[in-house]
């Protein structure tokens, strides 16, 4: 990841690290490594080409690079990597996936219009 990645993640979770139990913070996350658990902040989400979640990411940018096996929100953007699986459904309001991303799930537009809502 080149420089520009890293602004506002303050947390790394490096490749021989394992977190059992969900993780909860403010600023950004990098995981290298495993992580058991529902991952929740208000920054964004990195999880590295190695890297693996079982649980729900939350976040306000999610770019997955490894295997995440749960569900992503996102108020800002999701990047499926060409080289991630995803086993879960995406929330978010701007979507990428990439060439060769693995994703098995179903695809929600956060704050979409609903027809029925609109006064015409």
């Amino acid at each position: 990841m080149d420089k520009s990645n890293y602004k506002n993640v303050h947390t790394m979770i490096g490749p021989d690290a394992t977190v059992n139990g969900p993780i909860r913070l403010k600023q950004g996350l990098i995981i290298y490594g495993k992580i058991y658990g529902d991952v929740i902040t208000k920054g964004p989400v990195r999880v590295a080409k190695n890297g693996l979640v079982q649980g729900n990411i939350e976040g306000f940018s999610v770019r997955i690079g490894g295997t995440v096996i749960g569900d992503i929100k996102s108020e800002g953007q999701v990047i499926l990597r060409k080289n991630c699986v995803l086993k879960g459904d995406i929330s978010y309001r701007k979507l990428h996936i990439e060439d060769g991303a693995q994703f098995e799930g179903q695809c929600d537009l956060v704050g979409s219009i609903n027809a029925e809502n609109v006064n015409a």
